[in-house]
């Protein structure tokens, strides 16, 4: 089976697409520098489970670390790469900007080159529905331009998109960006909406509701979302034949680049995501009703239907089912008598 690179294997994300493409028979080489932006334990907790398995083999490795990056691939042969080490969090990148550059641009950057002189297959790289920025235009089309980010983590992905349109058409690497919208899902992220509304709820502590729960959003089940990652890492990306230098489409090119959508394709408000979240707890949360962050949107929504011809395949988890899968991971994992 194929070698593929899984950057950020110690991730929310990570984890669970490694552990999609090793149970599929991958080799997997996962990649993580177990930063401390959230729990480490957690994500020593994911590496752990993976390396029950034969076939993955883990590297402490910081993708902005060129050296690493470089000896990496000297050492290994990659059909695949699949990039999803970043630092992530919109609110966070306001208060520390250049870790963002570091991990965002520079280690993509390594990346890139990684993939280039090794000739890669194909690199598949996760972009973010954050690039949308201050389009309001719904639902999010990966046909849409999208100049105006809100926030310095958009920023970043969006060049992420750019670096990797470079490289498709001065190397001719296939690259495929994913713009995830709200995964969610067992094993999540601390800093994500669903574990710390689950967590303050048991622990009877109040919750910051911003926009004062009018936000709405597409939230995308981690199971779907790997489904569409692993079956897209094998549909290397082809130039456009139709692609217009005079009405150029966003979502492709005359160079081997694509640019997709992974979202639900549907929108829940922030507060009947509360209200699924106490009746599957069976206990009510405390609220404190906040304005709008800033580098925030009110409202995301994904447009899903380049993702389904390519793939024959679409996000549908309900969302009832998808938080209490969470809800009953967080109980088992934390041990937590209600």
């Amino acid at each position: 089976m194929p070698k593929v690179l899984v950057t950020g294997s110690a991730g929310f994300i990570g984890f669970h697409v490694s552990s999609k493409l090793l149970a599929l028979g991958y080799q997997v080489v996962g990649v993580d520098n177990l930063n401390e932006y959230y729990d480490v334990s957690l994500k020593k907790a994911r590496t752990a489970v993976l390396e029950r398995h034969a076939s993955f083999d883990f590297r402490l490795i910081d993708i902005s670390n060129r050296e690493g990056v470089e000896h990496l691939f000297h050492e290994i042969e990659f059909d695949y790469v699949i990039n999803l080490a970043a630092q992530a969090g919109v609110r966070y990148s306001i208060e520390n900007p250049h870790t963002y550059v570091e991990s965002n641009i520079v280690g993509f950057l390594n990346v890139l080159e990684g993939c280039r002189h090794s000739r890669v297959k194909h690199l598949v790289y996760a972009s973010s529905s954050s690039v949308y920025g201050a389009n309001q235009m719904m639902p999010f089309s990966n046909h849409h331009h999208v100049d105006h980010p809100l926030a310095l983590y958009a920023a970043t992905k969006r060049a992420n998109e750019l670096m990797a349109h470079s490289y498709s058409v001065l190397y001719k690497l296939p690259t495929t960006g994913l713009r995830f919208f709200s995964a969610y899902g067992p094993f999540g992220r601390p800093d994500m909406a669903l574990f710390i509304f689950t967590k303050s709820i048991i622990e009877g502590t109040p919750i910051h509701v911003f926009n004062e729960g009018k936000m709405k959003r597409d939230f995308t089940f981690i199971d779907d979302l790997v489904e569409c990652v692993v079956r897209l890492v094998p549909k290397i990306a082809q130039p456009s034949a139709d692609w217009s230098a005079v009405k150029p489409d966003p979502a492709t090119s005359f160079a081997p680049y694509r640019i997709y959508n992974v979202g639900n394709n549907s929108t829940i408000e922030l507060m009947r995501y509360i209200e699924l979240i106490e009746e599957k707890l069976g206990k009510k949360a405390i609220k404190k009703l906040m304005p709008m962050q800033e580098g925030d949107v009110p409202e995301a929504l994904a447009n899903v239907d380049d993702l389904m011809n390519e793939i024959n395949f679409r996000p549908s988890t309900p969302i009832e089912q998808g938080v209490g899968k969470f809800i009953d991971w967080y109980i088992d994992y934390y041990n937590i008598k209600l």
